[in-house]
Parts: C-alpha cells; sequence; structure tokens
C-alpha cells in the first residue's frame, strides 16, 4: 500500500516533521513550529517563502517568483510545492522569520518606548485600575459584632472611599476571609480591580503586601505584540519586551488571518497562538525581574479590531462582510484565565474600545495618549501600517477613517523588502550621478529594505531621476544600476558583495507601484476627512505620526512622494508606539480607562470603500507626489517642476 506519510528535514535547523503526502513545504514547517517568511499567508503571491530542496519528490506550482537561475539551484516557493516522498529541505538565511531579531534597543516601533513610561499619565490621578490597600480592621467585640465581610468592607470605604453599592467579591475570597483575618491580627493586604460599575475585591493577603502590584500593558499588532511590565504601587515602567505575532504564520495581514481561520475551521488556533504570545512575553519580563506570575494582576490590551475579537476569542468574520460589523466594540473587563492568559489567578483582562471594524482599540488608545480629547488646534492622527489608520479633530469632534495601504510598507509584495529588524536597510539616499548610500538597522550587513527605507528609495528615485513622476523608470539614465530582467527593470541598491544573503538588493517597477499604491491610500483618505469637514491640509496645526516607522521615517521624503500633505516639518510629531503608551495610561489610571471609552464613542467613522471623492483622489494620488503639483507647491521646487 502507498504510503500517506512522509518525513520532511529541514536543515539547518535540523527539526524533522512527518506529514501527510500532498500537503505543502510550508505545511510542514508550519507543523514544525519553524518560522518561514510566508507574508500571504501561503497564497504564492509574495514570493518570500523560497527554500532550497536538498533531495525527494516535489510537485511544485510554475511561479514567475523563482528565476532560471535559482530553479537551477533548487529554489522552490515552500507554499506552493507538495510533499510527494520524504524531502531534505534547507531554509536560506533570506526566508527564515527569526523571533529573536526583534530588539527592543533597535526595534524602530520601540524607540525611546522606555523612557516614555509615564509621559503623558501626569493628565490623570494615579489610580490603577488594580489597586493593593493595606487595611487594619478594628477587631470586633460584643459591642461592634459586625460580620467579617461586612468590617471588611466598612474599612476599604473608609480607605478608598468606594461606596458599598459598588463592592463585590467572589466566593473563594469570602470562603477564605475568616481565617485570614484572625491569622493575621485584622491586618491585610486587599486588591481591588475596577470593573466600570463595580470594584470588585478580587484577593486577600495576611499581612501588608501592599508593594507587589504588578500589570502588564501589550501593543497587540498585526505584525508584532508588544509588552510593557509596570509596578502600579510606584507608577514606573519595569521593563519591555517584544516578539512577532505568531500568526503571521496564517498571513500576513489580518484579512488573510479571518480568511484561514473560516476556511480551515481555526478560530480557536488563531485565538493560541496569540495568547501564547502574550504569555510567552509575560513570563519573560517576570523571570527577568525575579518576579511570581501571581505578581500579575491586570492586563490591559490595545490592538485593530480584529486582534482584539481573535485575543478574546470572539469570531472576526463578519468584519470582513457587508455591513462590516464586529462582534463587539467595547469588551467588559475579563477574568484573564478565562482566554488563557496567565496572570494572578484572579486577575482582570482589559481591552481598549474600538471603534469600527476597522479602526480598533490601538487608535483609541493613540488618541487617549497624545490626548486629543484635549486639544484645542485641529489636530492630526496617523498611524501607518498595513492599515493606515487616521483621526482628525479637537476636543470638540473627532472623525476617523482606515485606509487599506497593503503592507508594502511593512516589506511585503517587495522583492526585497523585509520587516524592520537587524539588517534592513531604514535609510536610503541616491545622488545625482546614481551614487547609492545607506544605513542598516543595528548598522548590520544589509539583507533588505524595511518601510522608512522604501520611502527614502521612493523619493530619492524622484529626486535624482531614475524614475518620473508615473513611477517609470527612465531607460536613458547612465548606470549599470539600472538592468533589464525577465521580468521587467530593476534598480540595483545593494551589490551583493556587500549583503550578507549574497544576492543583489534590488527595487523593481512592480515595487515601484506597490510603494505608490500605499502611499496614494494614506493621503487620500487623508484628504477624503479633511473634504468631508471642509477643510485644507493647511489648517492642520499638529501631526501626529505613530506606528512602526517612528523616528525613522523622513518627513521630507514623505512629503516629496505624496504620502503626507505638504507642510512644515515644525508641524510634524513622532509620537511612536502610541497604542501601548495608551494602554500604560489605562493601567495606571481608572479615569484614562474612562476617557478611552468616551473618545472611541465620540469618534465618527467613515467608510471610505464607499465613497466616490476617495476613489477619484486616490487616482490622483498615484502619481509623484500627486497630478496635481499645486497642492505640493515646496515639492514643485524640489523637483524644479513648473
Amino acid at each position: 500500500m502507498e504510503n500517506s506519510r512522509f518525513k520532511v528535514q529541514f536543515f539547518p535547523v535540523d527539526v524533522t516533521v512527518e506529514i501527510e503526502k500532498g500537503k505543502t513545504i510550508l505545511d510542514a514547517a508550519y507543523k514544525g513550529d519553524l518560522f518561514i517568511n510566508a507574508l500571504c499567508g501561503g497564497d504564492g503571491t509574495c514570493g518570500k517563502c523560497k527554500v532550497i530542496l536538498g533531495s525527494g519528490m516535489i510537485e511544485s506550482m510554475p511561479t514567475t517568483h523563482i528565476s532560471v537561475s535559482e530553479a537551477q539551484k533548487g529554489y522552490v516557493l515552500a507554499c506552493s510545492t507538495k510533499v510527494m516522498g520524504n524531502l531534505e529541505v534547507i531554509i536560506p538565511e533570506e526566508s527564515k522569520l527569526d523571533k529573536s531579531q526583534i530588539l527592543v534597543s533597535e526595534f524602530p516601533q520601540f524607540s525611546g518606548s522606555l523612557a516614555a513610561a509615564t509621559a503623558n499619565v501626569e493628565h490623570f490621578q494615579q489610580d490603577p485600575l488594580v489597586n493593593k490597600v493595606y487595611l487594619e480592621l478594628p477587631q470586633p467585640t460584643l459591642d461592634d459584632s459586625m460580620a467579617d465581610y461586612e468590617r471588611l468592607c466598612r474599612e476599604i470605604m473608609v480607605k478608598t472611599h468606594v461606596s458599598l453599592e459598588k463592592l463585590t467579591t467572589n466566593f473563594d475570597v469570602l470562603k477564605r476571609l475568616p481565617g485570614i483575618l484572625r491569622g493575621s491580627n485584622w491586618k491585610v493586604t486587599v486588591t481591588l480591580g475596577y470593573r466600570g460599575p463595580s470594584v470588585e475585591i478580587m484577593e486577600i493577603q495576611g499581612g501588608n503586601a501592599s508593594e507587589g502590584n504588578y500589570g502588564v500593558a501589550v501593543d497587540v499588532g498585526t505584525t508584532t505584540v508588544v509588552a510593557h511590565l509596570m509596578n502600579l504601587s510606584r507608577g514606573e515602567t519595569v521593563d519591555v519586551e517584544a516578539t512577532y505575532n505568531s500568526q503571521i504564520k496564517y498571513g500576513d495581514d489580518y484579512i488573510q488571518r479571518i480568511m484561514y481561520a473560516a476556511e480551515n475551521n481555526a478560530m480557536e488556533l488563531m485565538q493560541e497562538v496569540l495568547v501564547e504570545d502574550i504569555n510567552h512575553l509575560i513570563s519573560t519580563l517576570v523571570k527577568r525581574n525575579h518576579l511570581s506570575i501571581h505578581d500579575i494582576h491586570a492586563v490591559v490590551c490595545a490592538g485593530n479590531t480584529v486582534m482584539t475579537h481573535f485575543l478574546i476569542g470572539l469570531d472576526p468574520t463578519n468584519i470582513r462582510k457587508e455591513p462590516y460589523l464586529p462582534s463587539a466594540s467595547f469588551v467588559p473587563p475579563l477574568r484573564a484565565h478565562e482566554v488563557g492568559v496567565k496572570i494572578n489567578n484572579n486577575g482582570l483582562l482589559y481591552t481598549l474600545p474600538c471603534v469600527g471594524a476597522y479602526v480598533g482599540g490601538d487608535i483609541s488608545s493613540g488618541a487617549l495618549a497624545i490626548r486629543l480629547d484635549k486639544a484645542e488646534m485641529l489636530s492630526l492622527l496617523v498611524d501607518i501600517g498595513t492599515n493606515g489608520e487616521i483621526v482628525l479633530g479637537n476636543k470638540d469632534w473627532m472623525v476617523c477613517c482606515s485606509a487599506s495601504a497593503g503592507p508594502s510598507f511593512e516589506g511585503s509584495g517587495i522583492s526585497c523588502g523585509t520587516r524592520a529588524a537587524k539588517g534592513a536597510i531604514e535609510k536610503v539616499s541616491i545622488t545625482k550621478n546614481y551614487h547609492v548610500t545607506y544605513k542598516t538597522i543595528g548598522d548590520a550587513p544589509a539583507n533588505g529594505i524595511c518601510g522608512s527605507g522604501l520611502l527614502d528609495c521612493l523619493a530619492n528615485l524622484v529626486r535624482s531621476g531614475v524614475i518620473d513622476r508615473t513611477g517609470n523608470f527612465q531607460k536613458g539614465i547612465s548606470s549599470d544600476r539600472l538592468r533589464k530582467t525577465d521580468n521587467g527593470y530593476e534598480f540595483i541598491l545593494v551589490d551583493r558583495s556587500e549583503t550578507s544573503t549574497k544576492r543583489d538588493i534590488v527595487i523593481t517597477q512592480a515595487d515601484i507601484q506597490n510603494l505608490m499604491r500605499s502611499k496614494a491610500a494614506i493621503y487620500s483618505a487623508i484628504s477624503t476627512l479633511l473634504e468631508s469637514m471642509g477643510m485644507e491640509a493647511n489648517n492642520i496645526e499638529q501631526l501626529y505620526l505613530a506606528g512602526g516607522f517612528g523616528n525613522y521615517l523622513d518627513i521630507r521624503s514623505a512629503i516629496t512622494i505624496g504620502m503626507l500633505p505638504d507642510m512644515s516639518a515644525s508641524k510634524v510629531q513622532f509620537v511612536g508606539n502610541t497604542s501601548v503608551l495608551g494602554a500604560k495610561m489605562v493601567l495606571l489610571a481608572k479615569d484614562a480607562y474612562e476617557v478611552a471609552r468616551v473618545i472611541a464613542s465620540k469618534m465618527t467613522y467613515f467608510d471610505l470603500m464607499s465613497n466616490n471623492k476617495y476613489m477619484e483622489e486616490y487616482v490622483s494620488a498615484n502619481f509623484l507626489p500627486h497630478t496635481d503639483i499645486e497642492k505640493f507647491p515646496s515639492v514643485a521646487e524640489e523637483l524644479m517642476v513648473s
């Protein structure tokens, strides 16, 4: 009988996986918990999951992502190559997705994150969502014969001014209360958790244990997950840790992940891998700082609407179907263990409120972080990622939208694109003589080009005349860097002799068109919001840039290509990871939690996909910087366009 299962051995990691005949090499990698860079989720569209077949029988679909020379060396796409026998597979360096590459000190998303620990918490009185309070109860007498629980509540009311009507508890506390009170001579520490309309007595301990109160703020990003360990008693950031979101294995963007989960009955799996990432971060922070999981009483998570759904186990399927409705936007505090997050047994999980299907808790958190609800002047918050989320407004009103920019600025769909990690090109300069200089993250040998580098590259290509304003290569330039291949023209940025992958780092005509579509989506979303409110770009008094680009994005380059409106750089402020900063503010102040909910309810969401003006503007913005050069007078001068 024909063998229906085969072994796939991966090198250089030396992992062997047994898998059914007809499954793909990418399926085998997933099963072996190996991270191959499959940004498209296995659709065969990104070409990032190249592996080298050492030996064995396969069935491989034809693809334009593998060149003739690569095919001769045994390269295949892991996602479209079926296992038909025992295989030996080599994962080349450029196809690895190594979680250990994310270093907090080097990753743009985390720039200054530790220093910005409590930057805006001063806007609120420190009053953590979970608080530990030391009490010395008067011992009962014949004249004071109040029951144990009521006696405890009375002292809590005196110490914290929480009304009796708001206090609740769980049965475990009630059952253990008499023994703890008498065993500690009526001196106890209570842990109080804020649950909106009520305050729960979560835990009771003998003696003074009020100092051991910690919480974790988490930015649940589509690409990365970032956790900040906070001392809630002192209001201080203790430590920071980050990892790639393990759901990357199932798709680069959240729409692909929804589709994967729906088609493979994998909703629970998507939750499990995300929760496992969060648990790994918490465990790492706890061990490194000589704490116990028991010391963590609260976790606050900020993420887009889909990530929030996956985290708490809600079905996000309807988010991608008309009329694009989430299961819930405002989720009440939950017992953390109910969703699998491992902290104190009675610990609470809070999620930041979402605005709609495509504007989530990360944006309400961001608006809180910059205190948009207090802004007198017209302000614009732009969080650039796979989806460009944008908020326009001030203390009186807020409108928001989400532009499907695509993952180009995160390296996906770009021939030599990569995420921002060690070795990624983050800055590029091209002279009029077509000489290229660049800088990599960590000053390591180049292995690809990340978002900020791609943006710089596009701007410098048009400045130097390598491409025209339509984004097309100028074939008449005298440079060996511009060459024609089977797939069209490409421009060499870094020669293979300088790269860690020993492959040229190039930008192709298709790459340029992808980047132009991405920047056009951001600009046209901003323009549409402004026009909807009867305003123009020169009315913006403050522009806040948030997200992974951080301080690495060159404002002038962003304006040159037409991603941002033509405005003074003095109006632009980098605010880094506002998602996690807002989560930290909430963790340290109940009032901040309530303000975040008010902000989310106050925002008016604009659906761009049904907005004709947006589509018209999007077409016009697919130009460098725009078909209407009068909207970009400084760029016209820079490019000497009349």
